[in-house]
């Protein structure tokens, strides 16, 4: 009678909306993240897709330059705190991390759902921050001394990325004791998948920098409503120490952000090449030095800023050694490519964008790094371009290749392929024609956060519409694809794809309690044949 409820699977386990807001299973947080981060990802695309279409054209077209700031501003707050930094470790981290170790369930099931009740709790203040005394125009740094000064509600869009850092941190905290402590018995440390090491090292990130933050924004919120003048300048504060302040977590969170995406390409790849992963070794020891060396650099974005030069040589020389581990998970996925049986797939297909696209973030991100171009194109389309090759064309890419990937464990169903190949394409390339004039816009001078521009820039703005126009597209047929999928999907094999880590060793979807008994763990965790050894 025991073993058949454990057999149960986990969507069937209960019913009713009751039964998931209290759950403790950390497949059905996971779920409960999952459904909130597409909705937010929807509203911030559909806010970014509202600025493309008011600079297609030079002028005023749907919007009035303040509207336009507060659109801006909220874009960004949403998609960075509620959708590039949760999504892939909230989600695939909670439901695919413990399957990987053997675990039953997170730590602390509890504290996982309220890290989620916190994190609906941070979108809610920003959603309200539309409706009282204006929505912030501040840009999502919420440099100081404007954020400061500025009549629109800006301690309601801080509290709520205040509130959204603590679900961070207790998340982070969670995965570091579980991974610690609710590994299956024979897994050693170099036994565990590179997509869990990714979320190890992403969550030692999130519980060391996101107090940062968090002590920033409260700082800010002091001094609108006390005027205590630590960055104020007419009372003697220093608007620059903000600006430290800002990046020591806002720099370390581009990792958050990009780590986990990371450990998915690192899953995807030797799955799809039917071979094992070449250098998980350094993979592993890249994912722990990008952690370690990316808390390093934060001020290559304060060059501008008067600091000396024996400052900026320091801060460019970290920065290209950071890109030093970036190019050795690069480099070790082409190389497990080389010679490998490959077998395409919608998930697969992404990771190939994705590393075209991250690729390309990485190499201008050096371009950046270098103080000499930095100041040239410094605060243009330029960075605009770069910031979105990595975080939507690396982690949004591969967010999706998670989804095509683990879709099959997740709910048991399977998606149309053709569709999602059509889907991904169209994405593809309208993300290369909106964001590859933007590089070409900054080297001419064009400054980013502009509500209008003078009529030599309407050519590449102009280009970069069309390209957003077949974004949107794109995401249309792939939220249609997956959620026709979801209600008509044809019943999803055990193992699709035939993976060789411990989720693809469960059903589709998994029961209730995940195993039945400890697993098997394999000397080396991707092993495609009976008996190799990496």
């Amino acid at each position: 009678m025991n073993e058949q409820k454990r057999a149960v699977s986990y969507l069937e386990s209960a019913s009713g909306i009751l039964s998931w807001l209290g759950t403790s299973d950390h497949k059905r947080v996971a779920l409960l993240y999952l459904f909130a981060a597409s909705l937010w990802f929807l509203i911030a695309t559909l806010l970014g897709f509202s600025l493309r279409l008011e600079l297609m054209f030079p002028g005023k077209q749907l919007m009035t330059a303040q509207t336009y700031n507060a659109v801006f501003t909220l874009h960004g707050v949403i998609m960075i705190f509620l959708f590039l930094i949760p999504a892939i470790p909230a989600i695939f981290g909670n439901f695919i991390m413990p399957l990987q170790i053997g675990a039953k369930d997170v730590f602390f099931p509890r504290l996982n759902l309220f890290a989620w009740y916190l994190y609906m709790a941070g979108g809610l203040f920003a959603l309200l921050s539309l409706f009282f005394d204006g929505p912030p125009d501040t840009g999502w740094t919420f440099y100081v001394p404007f954020s400061i000064m500025t009549q629109t509600n800006v301690v309601l869009t801080t509290t709520a990325a205040f509130i959204l850092g603590f679900s961070s941190i207790l998340t982070g905290l969670n995965f570091i004791t579980t991974i610690h402590r609710l590994r299956t018995e024979k897994m050693g440390w170099l036994q565990i998948p590179l997509f869990t090491w990714s979320i190890y090292a992403t969550s030692w990130v999130q519980v060391l920098a996101t107090p940062i933050i968090g002590i920033t924004l409260l700082l800010v919120i002091l001094e609108r409503v006390f005027g205590i003048g630590l960055f104020d300048p007419s009372k003697g504060g220093d608007p620059i120490l903000y600006q430290h302040l800002f990046w020591m977590y806002s720099h370390p969170a581009v990792y958050i952000i990009i780590l986990p995406a990371m450990g998915v390409i690192s899953e995807i790849i030797p799955v799809a090449a039917r071979k094992s992963i070449f250098g998980y070794k350094a993979i592993v020891g890249s994912s722990l030095g990008i952690a370690f060396a990316g808390s390093l650099v934060w001020a290559h974005h304060m060059y501008t800023s008067g600091m000396s030069d024996m400052a900026v040589l320091v801060f460019s020389f970290l920065t290209f050694i950071v890109a030093v581990p970036s190019a050795i998970k690069v480099f070790n996925w082409v190389a497990t490519l080389y010679k490998g049986s490959i077998v395409m797939g919608p998930p697969f297909l992404l990771s190939l964008y994705f590393i075209f696209l991250f690729s390309i973030g990485g190499l201008t991100g050096l371009v950046l790094g270098a103080a000499s171009t930095n100041i040239h194109v410094h605060d243009t389309q330029f960075v605009v371009a770069h910031f979105h090759f990595v975080m939507f064309g690396g982690t949004a890419f591969a967010f999706i290749a998670a989804v095509y990937f683990w879709f099959p464990k997740m709910f048991g169903r399977l998606y149309d392929f053709k569709n999602a190949y059509r889907g991904s394409t169209l994405l593809f390339i309208g993300f290369c024609i909106h964001y590859f004039p933007m590089f070409i816009l900054g080297l001419q001078g064009m400054p980013r956060r502009y509500f209008d521009y003078v009529p030599r820039f309407a050519t590449g703005n102009f280009i970069a519409g069309i390209g957003g126009m077949t974004m949107m597209i794109g995401i249309f047929l792939i939220v249609y694809n997956l959620w026709r999928g979801l209600r008509h999907g044809e019943r999803a094999p055990q193992n699709p794809w035939g993976g060789v880590t411990l989720e693809w060793m469960l059903p589709s979807p998994p029961p209730t309690e995940n195993f039945e008994s400890a697993p098997e763990v394999k000397a080396y965790p991707y092993d495609f044949e009976e008996g190799k050894k990496l």
